[in-house]
Formats: C-alpha cells, sequence, structure tokens
C-alpha cells in the first residue's frame, strides 16, 4: 500500500480529530504572499515533470478530491495548481445536484465512472463526500434516491461511510492514489468574499441566494464534516484540512502535498527492451543516412 504524505494539515487516523482545533488561518511563518506565489510556480513546475512520468508509466492513476464551503477557492486553487499540467493527462468534473439517471444507480455510481484512467490525474470539485455532507445537512434529499429505507439514522451514515471507505480501499488496492483536502475557510472569510462577490460585477455570476441559504447551515456542516472526516482519513486516502483563509498559502500548500505524494510514487519513464533499442538504431540509420 502507498505511503502518505505527512504534514501538519494531515487528519489523523485515529478517529478523534477535531474541527474546532483545524486553523483557518496560515502560520506566521515570515513568508508573504509574493514569496509564496513565486514558490508556487516551482511546484507546479515539479508537479509537471511528475505527472509526465506518471502519464509515461501509464500503471498508476492519482485522484485528488476537493470539498469545502462555497467560496473557500476550490476553482481558483484547481486552476492554480493545474495550470500548464499536460490537458491530456488532466481530468477535471465537478459534480453538483444528481440527475434522474444518477438517481437511478448507488450513490458511488455517478463519480464512479468518472475516476481517472491509468497514467492520469483526476479531480473531484466536489465528490461522493456530498452523499455525507450536503446530504446529511438536508436528509429529506433522502426522499428522492429512491432506497429501501431512507431513514437518516446513525446506522445510515456509519453505513456509508464504511461503503466510502471499502470504495477508496478498492481504489488504492488497484493503483490509484487518492489525496482528499478539505479547504477550511472561516465564515467570517466566507462573509468577505461574499460581499466581494455581490459588489464586484465581474463577480455577480458567481453568487447565488442558495450560497446565503446555506451559510445558515453552518453549524450543521461543520458536524457533518467533522464526522466524515474522522471516519474517512486513512493511510491511503487521507484528508488534509488546509487553512483556506489566505489563498497563496492555501494553493502553495495543496501543490506541495501533491509534489510530495508524486514523488514517493516516483513514477518512471519506461526502459525499453533490448530488441526495441536496437530496432530504434536501425530506423535513425534510415532517417539520417542522406544527411
Amino acid at each position: 500500500m502507498t505511503r502518505f504524505v505527512d504534514n501538519p494539515y494531515l487528519v489523523p487516523f485515529d478517529g478523534k480529530w477535531k474541527l474546532a482545533e483545524a486553523p483557518t488561518t496560515p502560520p506566521d511563518d515570515g513568508n508573504g504572499r509574493k514569496k509564496r506565489k513565486k514558490r508556487l510556480e516551482k511546484v507546479v513546475g515539479e508537479i509537471d515533470d511528475l505527472q509526465r512520468r506518471l502519464y509515461a508509466e501509464n500503471k498508476r492513476a492519482i485522484l485528488l478530491v476537493f470539498q469545502a464551503m462555497d467560496a473557500a477557492g476550490k476553482d481558483s486553487t484547481i486552476r492554480a495548481v493545474f495550470t500548464g499540467v499536460n490537458p491530456a493527462a488532466f481530468q477535471v468534473s465537478s459534480f453538483k445536484q444528481p440527475s434522474s439517471e444518477e438517481l437511478d444507480h448507488d450513490f458511488l455510481w455517478r463519480t464512479a465512472r468518472r475516476l481517472p484512467e491509468r497514467g492520469r490525474f483526476g479531480v473531484f470539485n466536489r465528490s461522493y463526500y456530498e452523499e455525507v455532507l450536503v446530504v446529511r445537512v438536508h436528509p429529506e434529499y433522502l426522499k428522492g434516491q429512491r432506497l429501501m429505507d431512507p431513514t437518516p439514522s446513525d446506522e445510515f451514515w456509519a453505513n456509508r461511510m464504511q461503503s466510502i471507505r471499502d470504495h477508496e480501499l478498492h481504489l488504492a488496492r488497484n493503483g490509484t492514489r487518492i489525496l482528499k483536502f478539505w479547504l477550511n475557510v472561516s465564515p467570517e472569510e466566507q462573509k468577505n468574499r461574499f460581499l466581494s462577490r455581490i459588489d464586484d460585477q465581474r463577480k455577480n455570476w458567481k453568487f447565488s441566494k442558495s450560497d446565503l441559504d446555506e451559510r445558515g447551515f453552518w453549524k450543521d456542516y461543520m458536524h457533518a464534516y467533522e464526522e466524515a472526516l474522522r471516519a474517512t482519513s486513512t493511510p491511503h486516502a487521507p484528508w488534509y484540512a488546509i487553512p483556506a483563509d489566505d489563498k497563496p498559502f492555501l494553493r502553495l500548500t495543496v501543490a506541495e502535498t501533491i509534489r510530495d505524494a508524486l514523488a514517493q510514487m516516483d513514477p518512471r519513464f519506461p526502459e525499453l527492451a533490448s530488441e526495441k533499442l536496437g530496432e530504434l538504431g536501425r530506423i535513425r540509420g534510415v532517417l539520417t543516412k542522406d544527411d
């Protein structure tokens, strides 16, 4: 089984993690926004190099899951970290309200269809975790899922968590490295970002009244997140609760975690057999014989 990247934001695997102790602001390490942006450029270049090797190796995949409250910075982080990565080996999937077809299947079906192929990055902007987050906060959504027993009991949520753990273990056993990021934004910073979306005409399209409605369930969401991260952070599919009030710090920390995981995987360019190398030599001779 793969190793995990250990950093200060790793959610431990003992089920005792406390959301109230997770910071939303970065440490005072003397690095300002400019230094972090400069560092991000270097780390993104390292990710690009490792990703090219993973693509050429074509034996393993990496799945990156992003979950957060509205305005925490999922979209901008994905864009900042992966701008410049080979698009042929990179797939982003966003999951919103499920379709009628998706509701005709189990809750893992719609995301399973979007899992990355070998050699590729898969990025989930929201994921199957919506089923133990949004649906847990709004259990009335279960009525539309055509379940035999839609009663939102403690056992029901525990069973969904177990299904997720089993699913992620299966993926890990079959060559998919999983990293999960919860972007931990404070309610104060979310308010400021909502106000920015309202005051800046270029950002008006980002704001919806439903965002404000969901803000009213903040405590319920924090409880759901705490339960989900406690139950599903494992060595083969760890959660990282990243402070999200400072976007340059957020992006750099996510990028460094991905870079370190890829470095652990140590993907290699394929080595050709001697017969193939000989064939290439002969082809080279043909191509250069008139030089």
